[in-house]
């Protein structure tokens, strides 16, 4: 079956998503030939031109009944008009795994873009943190619209970061002028040290950075305090060593970590313990991971204090 290429636009009601999907269609840039399906998840103010579209075959259907969200529905719709490329506008209150189990085979993702109004995002990132972080950690870019001059571009840089390292960030004038992110995002510890100390405060960070970018960590030694699993999914001669973390709000507080080969340096550690490790930093298969992902070969692993108990769960700010 052929692929069916899906570009998705994120982001709450009035953010902009409408518009930029307007202006995009009446690109002729666009225009290629195929036939393209429009999902719209949410009914706003502004409502579709297609008269002035210059793409060419689109067909606009709505689904704004989550229950209609499934995949026998997508599967008809992409049938019914042929679609060659699908373009979602989703509703910003529906979670993004909704969305990713009701995708037919034949969909892949080539474009996600998130749109929100700097008027009011910071509040909504205040009050609906979890929906705020579902549109964003998987995203490409984050576009603010209606920024303004008073505004601080580091409040919205924060928030994006906190949540992904990844994204693009721009701020859209009112009057049209668009400015790319460049605040410069050092992590808050020495990458070229000869051990990286790793503070308690800063293992979440640590822990998305080496996951999301671990060609610069391979060869790297590193030093941290974390919590030991040697439950019966770890690898005889490994422990998982991590933290519990909490990404964006308490109910998806879990424990993350890493597999780390022990080396003989310590034959009694339990679920539970807290340890100071040195090691490292390689990238192989291992069964922690199903899959390839970190290694980490320690060097040095001594016994510690737990830390307290409002320090056990680390955050990323």
């Amino acid at each position: 079956m052929q692929d069916v290429n899906v570009f998705l636009f994120l982001g709450f009601l009035e953010s902009g998503k409408t518009k930029f999907i307007q202006e995009t269609l009446e690109d002729r840039r666009m225009e290629n030939g195929e036939r393209t399906l429009l999902l719209v998840c949410e009914e706003g103010i502004e409502e579709y031109e297609p008269e002035k579209f210059a793409v060419k075959n689109v067909a606009i259907e709505s689904i704004e009944d989550r229950a209609h969200l499934n995949e026998y529905t997508l599967n008809y719709l992409t049938k019914k008009y042929r679609a060659e490329r699908v373009i979602i506008e989703y509703n910003g209150t529906w979670m993004l795994q909704e969305l990713f189990d009701a995708m037919p085979e034949s969909w892949v993702i080539n474009q996600m873009m998130t749109f929100a109004d700097a008027n009011t995002f910071l509040n909504y990132n205040q009050n609906m943190r979890q929906l705020v972080y579902d549109k964003i950690y998987m995203t490409q870019m984050v576009v603010f619209n209606r920024f303004k001059g008073g505004m601080k571009k580091e409040d919205f840089h924060k928030v994006v970061r906190g949540i992904t390292r990844r994204a693009d960030i721009v701020y859209e004038y009112v009057g049209g002028k668009a400015e790319f992110d460049d605040i410069v995002d050092p992590m808050p510890y020495d990458m070229d040290a000869p051990v990286i100390e790793i503070e308690d405060r800063d293992f979440a960070l640590f822990y998305r950075d080496l996951s999301e970018n671990t060609p610069a960590y391979i060869g790297k030694t590193v030093k941290f305090k974390g919590m030991a699993d040697v439950s019966k999914k770890v690898p005889q001669g490994f422990i998982v060593i991590g933290r519990y973390i909490m990404t964006c709000c308490e109910a998806d507080i879990a424990y993350d970590g890493f597999a780390l080969k022990t080396n003989g340096l310590t034959d009694d550690v339990k679920t539970k313990d807290w340890l100071v490790v040195t090691a490292k930093i390689g990238y192989d298969y291992n069964a922690v991971y199903r899959g390839k992902g970190p290694v980490l070969s320690a060097t040095e692993i001594e016994p510690c204090e737990a830390l307290p108990a409002e320090e056990t769960v680390c955050t990323f700010y």
